[in-house]
């Protein structure tokens, strides 16, 4: 087809005869030959093949797992110099092409696929047996299947939350299990630890059972199955929005008043403990002017902690058992923002008399700052008042706001931060510090 060489394509499997499958993925993309590798299942494993512009599919694929895999590898990006190197009249890699030869696109996937061999043990069992290292290849398989399902039904969110805690994606830790327990690379392994190129089933044994072991290891952090077990709990939640209930009675129920305040006891409790270990609420408590300290990251910090077991709250559970218990004093919260947090804090160790949604404090005070200003002769234009409406939405939903913000949405469609300069002029320096004093305190 090309015209060329036998250098130009190579055949790369785990039993290529000649040159070393490794050393020919090596040469796949750090040389200009070859340009094109057939290859049945490596790219589908954790192999380190390098980023590609081109996949073509000449075989079906039946596997979700599989085939998100292989398209992942053309996602990966490259150096601007590393690509010019093999491929001179390339400018930069943002995108790649897929060819489907078969139609592997057109149909769905199957996900019950032979990987899932443990299909009656649970994802937590699974995890503690790998933890305690008595997991075998079967239940490592299971494993890396039921964490691939889990990626796919993550948020991004979940999926920062693992990555933070381990310091590798779901799909790196789905990858090095199957690397884990495939047996060409335990045999490779053997090779490399052995120093041979024909171990003995004995040495392949031992490079096996080492392999797995190795791989056991990815689960020996509690926090780590914790973290685990709780995002794909919050994956699991169904929310009904269609089914229409109809109020049967109404009144107060003591079972809901007896939760409401098992679950403000129990945060009581965990501020207590933590009052000194969290960073938001080490700031809260060192009243009154230090809150302006706080950043959106240190209220996301405590977010996360609050919903760990044996917690398990989040801010609107929080707030709902407040308002059941006090209504007279809690406000109602149709918004439900994350820095809501503040204002529950503050109210639960007796800093406010009342409790009142944080986005309505800072209303309050935004209203109470104009009228001030416009009082003392300072007079704003109606683009001046818009700007400073969406910074003081802008301190609501994320405690603070910096000029970088100003580039971000919803300042980049009214003209970013040079807008921003034209119009406030000199004082613009000042305007970002002033509101942010005034409305988080």
């Amino acid at each position: 087809m090309f015209g060329e060489g036998n250098e130009f394509c190579q055949k790369i499997t785990y039993k290529t005869t000649g040159a070393k499958p490794e050393d020919l993925i090596k040469s796949f993309r750090n040389s200009v030959n070859p340009r094109i590798a057939v290859t049945v299942d490596m790219i589908a494993t954790g192999t380190d093949i390098k980023p590609l512009e081109c996949i073509m599919f000449l075989r079906d694929v039946k596997s979700a797992l599989y085939f998100d895999q292989m398209k992942g590898r053309g996602t990966r990006v490259i150096d601007y110099n590393d690509l010019q190197a093999v491929t001179p009249d390339a400018r930069s890699k943002d995108h790649f092409v897929i060819v489907d030869a078969v139609g592997v696109c057109e149909h769905a996937k199957s996900d019950t696929h032979s990987l899932n061999r443990k299909k009656g043990v649970s994802f937590e069992k699974l995890m503690q047996m790998a933890a305690e290292g008595r997991a075998d290849e079967d239940a490592l398989e299971s494993l890396a299947y039921r964490m691939s399902m889990l990626d796919g039904k993550l948020d991004d969110e979940g999926r920062k939350d693992v990555e933070a805690t381990t310091g590798m994606t779901i799909s790196h830790m789905v990858n090095r299990i199957l690397d884990g327990t495939d047996a060409d690379k335990q045999l490779e392994y053997a090779r490399k630890k052995f120093n041979t190129d024909d171990p003995t089933p004995e040495q392949v044994d031992n490079a096996r059972k080492e392999s797995i072991r190795n791989t056991c290891s990815l689960f020996d952090s509690p926090k780590l199955r914790a973290v685990i077990l709780d995002v794909k709990k919050w994956s699991e939640l169904v929310i009904d929005n269609i089914s229409t209930d109809t109020l049967i009675g109404a009144g107060f129920d003591k079972r809901a008043k007896e939760m409401s305040m098992k679950t403000v006891t129990s945060f009581k409790e965990f501020v207590e403990h933590n009052k000194d270990e969290l960073t938001a609420l080490r700031i809260i408590y060192s009243k009154p002017y230090n809150i302006r300290d706080i950043t959106f990251k240190d209220i996301k910090e405590l977010a996360d902690a609050i919903q760990m077991p044996p917690y398990n709250l989040t801010p609107e559970r929080i707030w709902d058992a407040y308002r059941n218990l006090e209504k007279s004093r809690v406000k109602n919260n149709p918004k439900k923002m994350l820095t809501d947090l503040i204002s529950i804090v503050r109210f639960s160790i007796g800093q406010e008399e009342n409790l009142t949604p944080f986005n309505e404090l800072v209303d309050e005070k935004f209203a109470k700052w104009v009228e001030t200003q416009e009082s003392s002769g300072r007079e704003f234009t109606g683009e001046q008042i818009e700007w400073l409406t969406k910074i003081k939405e802008h301190i609501e939903s994320s405690i603070s706001i910096t000029l970088d913000d100003l580039d971000d949405v919803p300042f980049n469609h009214m003209g970013g931060r040079v807008k921003f300069y034209q119009v406030f002029g000199d004082s613009h320096k000042n305007v970002l510090e002033e509101l942010h004093a005034v409305l988080v305190r």
